[in-house]
């Protein structure tokens, strides 16, 4: 492998730190000005992203004039002791330049959609100014020149989801939902300090291009222990098995937030860490293995799981666990699908962004229930929701000629053509996720706007402001045409990460895999059709235990319970006896032992000299008679 540099930045690459400082001072002065800024901070909020979107656009350009495509940014030192110095820098390449425009620019529809959607929102400022936040937390850990502030954003984003997820902290659910999500990811981030410190006693760097150039020196025992520690940090951001179960609950925060997690940051995040990391992963195949081995378990249960929810968030949630999957698969298969899982990624930002703000617009329209049992021909209500709204679905189930065909049947391909009887699994898996995924998402589309009505009389559907249904329209535009615009030129342009691309082959032929695919998604949605298009939720009794497993997430809760929080709990309990008992109990019982014997002591004390000079004269006659024995032998 040849050395890995990074060139250093000039013009106006020298100014990618203002891509995060923008977002940052958003949020600095909205939460600093306080009520002052009320009347204006969302259009504040909404600029700072906006003029971040703006130079992120620039950056790219002056990036794609490069030969070197690369820009490295140091800042300052941050950490300078003895042989080891850590530096706030900054890598503007191929690869993080796909994301910041990700970020940003999704991001900037979604700030202006919730504009409209927090307009009766008394705490809309302060939404803004965590929504700004988010982003800039974000930018860090993508712009990060090194493991270190790649960790500085992770743990920022962490901290704004958490903000953002519980921003309704009145309502029990919300504040539950954001303690959960902030304690599953701290849980999942030891993975990547523990990454950290491995790289430190081994490598003595934690920058990317001396942990790359020397990755290869590791031993494959070390190599393991890496990979998997970096899985388990990017398994917990991601909302991956074993950590799947914070991301559904996510939805009790603002719709908004439910699309910025899910289209464009948070979950994202251990997408980037793999394909960033990529020259470790690629060094061990046991690994590769165990992502794909994730990513597979993850996007069936994911789908298996949605296919049974009501909720219009939740369902959408669950499909995201499961769209992950194919990207986590897509980068565990190594090679050229680490641009696959990219693509993937850059078209999901697209149609899950308007998916979830679709569901907000129907929210906003109907009194802001959830329930799509409740719903029902709002196709006539709601044109341009429903326009939009298919755009992502047919987007997502991935018919031809639509974003999903592109990118997630070449991820499909290359599942089969990995080698022996584990081609046939994991390709298997893959084909039967996109089956699952056309029902539930059909399922979900029919409930929703078609068949007949189902809403109570106190509930008068209508079309959202323009505020809102202007992103829908760019969003579902973005949603039809991404895949098959991006596909070849966002290969060819992440060549400089990734290396050269090369169409996988194996147990199927791209044209049997896309022939499969197609006849098991009209199958999907035809099912889904017919079982569905009448508005009915009746469950047939021979499906009935497998639709209750489904809605109790397949024991995700229940194993998580059992295998954690019970036993926490136990120990806690545990500690909590012997701290009284044992602890106190020493203390208490040494504290009563001093006492008992200073009050026997004190007896002796009467007040009376002449108790005290006959204590004295006894005394004096004692010693004086054992002298006299001493000495007369």
């Amino acid at each position: 492998m040849d050395e890995i540099s990074y060139a250093p930045a000039e013009g106006l690459l020298s100014f990618t730190w203002a891509l995060i400082a923008l977002p940052a001072l958003g949020a600095a002065v909205l939460l600093l000005a306080g009520r002052r800024a009320d009347k204006w901070g969302h259009w504040l909020g909404t600029a700072a992203i906006g003029a971040a979107f703006a130079l992120a656009l620039g950056l790219f350009a002056s990036l794609a004039g490069l030969e070197d495509k690369s820009a490295h940014l140091d800042l300052f030192t941050i950490i300078s002791v003895g042989g080891l110095q850590i530096d706030a820098s900054l890598l503007f390449d191929p690869l993080s330049a796909v994301f910041c425009l990700l970020i940003t620019g999704v991001g900037f529809l979604i700030h202006v959609y919730a504009v409209g959607y927090m307009s009766h929102d008394a705490g809309r400022r302060k939404f803004f100014a965590y929504f700004n936040l988010f982003a800039a937390a974000m930018l860090v850990l993508v712009l990060g020149g090194n493991y270190f502030m790649t960790f500085v954003g992770w743990e920022g984003v962490g901290l704004a989801s958490y903000l953002l997820i519980a921003f309704w902290q009145l309502k029990p659910a919300a504040a539950t939902a954001g303690k959960k999500a902030f304690l599953t990811n701290r849980v999942a981030d030891v993975g990547f300090l523990l990454a950290m410190f491995l790289m430190l006693g081994t490598l003595g760097t934690v920058d990317f291009a001396g942990v790359f150039n020397g990755a290869s020196e590791l031993s494959d025992a070390t190599s393991l222990a890496l990979g998997l520690l970096l899985l388990a940090a990017a398994c917990g951001k991601s909302g991956q098995w074993p950590f799947q179960t914070w991301l559904p609950d996510a939805m009790e925060g603002p719709t908004p937030v439910s699309a910025l997690i899910h289209a464009a940051t948070m979950v994202t995040a251990g997408v980037y860490l793999i394909a960033r990391s990529n020259v470790i992963f690629s060094l061990n195949p046991d690994v590769q293995t165990a992502v794909v081995v994730v990513g597979a378990l993850t996007l069936l249960l994911g789908s298996i799981v949605g296919c049974a929810k009501d909720d219009i968030k939740r369902v959408l949630a669950w499909s995201t666990v499961s769209q992950i999957g194919y990207m986590f698969l897509a980068v565990g298969l190594g090679g050229g699908a680490f641009a696959l899982g990219i693509i993937h990624l850059l078209a999901h930002g697209f149609f899950k962004a308007g998916l979830f703000l679709g569901s907000g617009s129907v929210m906003h329209a109907m009194n802001d229930q959830t329930d799509i049992r409740r719903f029902g021909g709002l196709w006539r209500k709601m044109p341009l929701t429903y326009a939009t709204f298919a755009a992502g679905w047919l987007a997502i189930i991935g018919l031809f000629p639509f974003s999903g065909y592109f990118t997630k049947d070449p991820i499909i391909a290359s599942a089969f053509a990995r080698e022996g009887w584990q081609g046939w699994v994991v390709g298997g898996a893959a084909l039967l996720g996109a089956a699952l995924t056309a029902f539930y998402m059909t399922r979900l589309f029919v409930l929703t706007f078609h068949g007949p009505k189902r809403w109570t009389e106190d509930v008068h559907p209508h079309e959202s402001p323009a505020i809102m249904t202007g992103p829908l329209v760019l969003l579902g535009i973005g949603s039809l045409a991404a895949g098959g615009l991006m596909a070849s030129p966002v290969t060819e342009w992440l060549t400089p990460v990734f290396g050269e691309h090369h169409e996988a082959h194996g147990h199927l032929t791209h044209m049997q895999v896309t022939v499969a695919t197609t006849v098991v998604v009209v199958l999907g949605a035809a099912l889904a059709w017919l079982l569905f298009r009448g508005g009915t939720d009746e469950v047939p009794r021979a499906a009935a235990w497998p639709v209750r497993a489904a809605r109790a997430d397949l024991g995700g809760e229940a194993v998580n319970r059992g295998l954690f929080e019970r036993p926490s709990r136990l120990a806690a309990s545990a500690s909590v006896a012997m701290d009284g008992r044992v602890v106190d109990g020493a203390v208490n019982g040494l504290s009563a032992s001093i006492g008992g014997s200073s009050r026997r002591l004190l007896t002796l004390q009467t007040g009376f000299v002449r108790s005290y000079a006959l204590s004295i004269l006894s005394g004096a006659v004692i010693v004086v008679a054992a002298l006299m024995v001493v000495v007369t032998q």
